[in-house]
């Protein structure tokens, strides 16, 4: 199947931010690519400048319902991940963690496609151990207002296991944790946007809490080299393993920079931490290392100019402050 030597991958929730990337990368290695996206959170723009390559396709599809295509991978990559959009529905985000890895799941067992699920950090929740490694269970409110994310996500890390146990599918699971770059949602409500987008307006840059909680930052190329370093490893690698950034930096840390970056005048203000916000997240990447011989190269710096200039490419458009308030 595929092309030229290449494989026919499906990419669900293609059109997003970390799809439309993985699309590029799986494309320009010579591949075909079946992008499906609903457009909840992607969007045709950002997948417009692969549309001319005849090895791209685009269908508009909600994975909560059954699909029949032939592949030769999966990439299951379908959920709108920032808290603003999966908390809009926690429903419908629920349905499509779970009715979507079931459906994604059944596909890959008709063709004997190999899958993998774009887990999260998040299924660690608000953990008691400090950096978190795969052997990690979590500690996770089943009943807050991230559950519909938290749980869901780890409901399809168990749907994943089970079809692999009881059906030998080949499957791999990625927790993703904080990934960043162009083409990520200006309105998505994540620390990165809100901070380069409250920059780049001169409005106040929102710290929630005060301060001191900590992220780690992976910028997008690197986490699209993780996704296909992952999926090209035997099938006794099955994961869950971490791919993310091991370089902690506070929120406040994380604004000074943009402000430094975006020669922006904006000023520091304080709000109350939302409820189950973690204070801190970091990968263990011990197992990347060690399995698929990967680590993130790009430093916050040269990344965060990147998206800088990606954002201010947006507001110059003439229907930018539209875009700007969507989502």
């Amino acid at each position: 199947m595929g092309v030229l030597g290449g494989k026919r991958i499906l990419v669900t929730g293609g059109a997003g931010f970390l799809g439309s990337h993985l699309c590029k990368r799986l494309l320009d290695d010579g591949n075909e690519v079946l992008c499906l996206d609903n457009y909840f959170t992607g969007t045709k723009e950002n997948v417009e400048a692969l549309m001319d390559d005849k090895r791209f396709e685009l269908m508009r599809h909600d994975v909560t319902f059954p699909l029949y295509v032939e592949v030769d991978e999966i990439y299951n990559l379908a959920c709108p991940a920032s808290p603003i959009h999966y908390q809009h529905d926690p429903v419908q985000t629920t349905k499509t963690s779970v009715h979507g890895a079931i459906n994604m799941l059944g596909l890959a067992k008709r063709v004997r496609a190999k899958i993998m699920q774009a887990s999260t950090s998040e299924v660690y929740g608000d953990p008691e151990t400090h950096p978190q490694h795969e052997a990690y269970w979590g500690h996770v409110n089943p009943i807050g207002v991230r559950s519909c994310y938290d749980e869901g996500k780890r409901c399809a890390e168990t749907l994943f296991f089970d079809y692999h146990r009881q059906h030998g599918l080949e499957i791999k699971v990625a927790r993703i944790f904080n990934t960043y770059g162009p083409n990520m949602h200006p309105a998505d409500g994540r620390v990165v946007s809100n901070f380069i987008m409250q920059a780049l307006r001169s409005e106040p840059i929102t710290i929630y809490g005060d301060g001191t909680q900590t992220r780690s930052f992976c910028y997008v190329d690197d986490m699209i080299d993780g996704f296909v370093r992952l999926m090209s490893t035997d099938s006794a690698v099955t994961g869950p393993i971490n791919l993310g950034n091991p370089v902690e930096f506070s929120m406040k840390e994380l604004a000074q920079l943009v402000l430094r970056l975006t020669g922006s005048a904006s000023k520091l203000v304080y709000r109350e931490l939302p409820s189950d916000d973690p204070r801190q997240r970091c990968p263990d990447i011990c197992a990347a290392k060690q399995l698929l011989g990967w680590e993130p190269t790009t430093q916050l710096e040269a990344g965060l100019t990147e998206t800088i200039e990606y954002f201010e490419k947006i507001m110059s458009r003439e229907d930018g402050r539209g875009l700007l308030n969507t989502g």
